[in-house]
């Protein structure tokens, strides 16, 4: 068995949108699934994109992704990475691919002097904060995540 990490392309708008739809699915979260996939191989593979894609394959075959872009510590005066979506197909989890796609981002991490990468989960995927956390992470329970959207930020934006 042979673990790669590569760079998305273009070509794989069609094959990172599917991931997209089975991590929402996962995390009993498709209702909120809205994207345009023309929009979002825009934002991916645009003139300014705002994130960045590597896909993880199994001999040759693509069996998850990670969705990534760089956020700011002002604390550390330094970019971080924030990942914002990771998924492995339930039939390739255990083969050391989730593992290898984290290993890649924290590669990517130094090689780009970055404090940090980092990432949210949700708290009743106990399987996943369990993994995580045997690969060093740590829960932030001190912070709570805070979001304005739709309505309220069309409110805020006019104020």
């Amino acid at each position: 068995m042979t673990l790669s990490i590569r760079p998305a392309t273009a070509a794989d708008l069609p094959l990172i949108a599917q991931f997209i739809r089975y991590l929402a699915d996962y995390e009993k979260l498709a209702h909120e699934v809205r994207f345009d996939e023309t929009k979002l191989g825009e934002n991916l593979f645009g003139p300014r994109p705002y994130a960045e894609v590597v896909i993880g394959e199994i001999d040759g075959a693509a069996q998850g992704f990670a969705l990534f872009f760089h956020n700011f510590s002002t604390f550390e005066g330094k970019p971080g990475i924030y990942l914002e979506d990771l998924f492995v197909r339930p039939e390739a989890r255990g083969s050391g691919l989730g593992k290898a796609l984290l290993a890649h981002l924290a590669g990517l991490v130094v090689e780009r002097d970055c404090a940090r990468l980092e990432w949210s989960v949700l708290d009743w995927n106990a399987p996943a904060i369990g993994f995580y956390q045997s690969l060093g992470a740590k829960l932030m329970d001190e912070w709570t995540v805070m979001r304005v959207d739709g309505e309220a930020l069309t409110k805020l934006a006019s104020s």
